[in-house]
């Protein structure tokens, strides 16, 4: 069992100092998770990573099995995840190799089913903080020191795209517009997921390139983003190192931790034993 899980994303496939001492091939509802969970120590804590691509990195954004990794994580008693994710910079501020403590999200996916809620249980969770603030609070203070000037940004709208092709010009001038910071693939759909599940969820983003919209800049392709991944995985590996080890030191209370307690409609004798059964690592605390 893990208290903490991270998802690791483009360029991150390891963690600096974990201690492997178990793959854990995690079988779902859903299917199989994106990869095998790794099951490490870190000091005496046990932490669980999931490289959300899988570790070839063979898995399109749109192809990635997010109830799998979030129902995987859950079923190993992570309560707490980081998550890393390479994005594209909507703000002149932003620079390449900036990082962003992303605080909210707008989603334009198409049609990925991002809910354990359906087949019999009616739910809606509160998710105007899609984020958790303590989490965020004491990332910053974990990453901060390790960053020049300006580098660290708190706070932040992460525009969420289907993808796999990256923004027109057009695209990425209408995101900025309406105020995002960052854009990606894929964290939105975890984020949520996470609530669901009442996982606490911090999500750094790791800026690469301007996205499309700066024409006195090369428009981002995928040969860029991985160099500049390269040139930060040292460093987010550090970063995570440092934000895990605050949060086995004095594990806190979130309001995720009860995001359900308030958001199951259907009454638990109207859900079959079966549904309840398959469930139970998501629900089981409100539907026995």
């Amino acid at each position: 069992m893990a208290l903490v899980g991270v998802l690791g994303g483009t360029g991150i496939y390891q963690l600096e100092g974990l201690k492997i001492i178990a793959e854990v091939p995690v079988d779902t509802p859903f299917g199989k998770p994106s990869d095998n969970v790794l099951l490490g120590t870190l000091g005496d804590n046990t932490v669980a990573f999931l490289p959300r691509h899988g570790r070839k990195h063979n898995i399109l954004p749109s192809e990635i099995n997010y109830k799998a990794n979030i129902y995987a994580l859950k079923s190993l008693g992570v309560k707490y995840i980081f998550a890393l994710s390479a994005c594209g910079s909507l703000r002149e501020n932003v620079h390449p190799g900036d990082v962003v403590l992303v605080d909210q999200f707008i989603d334009r996916t198409q049609g990925r089913k991002a809910t354990f809620f359906g087949n019999g249980v009616v739910g809606h969770v509160s998710f105007g903080e899609p984020t958790c603030k303590v989490f965020r609070a004491l990332a910053e203070s974990t990453i901060k020191p390790l960053l020049k000037d300006n580098q660290l940004h708190v706070g932040g709208t992460y525009m969420c795209m289907e993808g796999p092709a990256f923004s027109t010009r057009a695209e990425s001038n209408m995101y900025r517009q309406l105020g995002c910071t960052v854009i990606g693939m894929t964290a939105m759909s975890e984020a949520l997921l996470a609530r669901e599940a009442e996982i606490a969820y911090c999500l750094l983003g790791l800026a690469t390139d301007y996205d499309s919209w700066k024409e006195d800049e090369a428009h981002v392709d995928a040969t860029a983003v991985v160099v500049i991944l390269k040139k930060n995985a040292e460093f987010a590996m550090k970063v995570t190192k440092g934000v895990l080890d605050a949060v086995l030191k004095a594990p806190f209370a979130s309001e995720a931790h009860d995001a359900l307690k308030t958001a199951i409609m259907t009454p638990t004798e109207n859900v079959s034993q079966e549904h309840k059964t398959k469930m139970r690592p998501i629900f089981g605390r409100y539907l026995f």
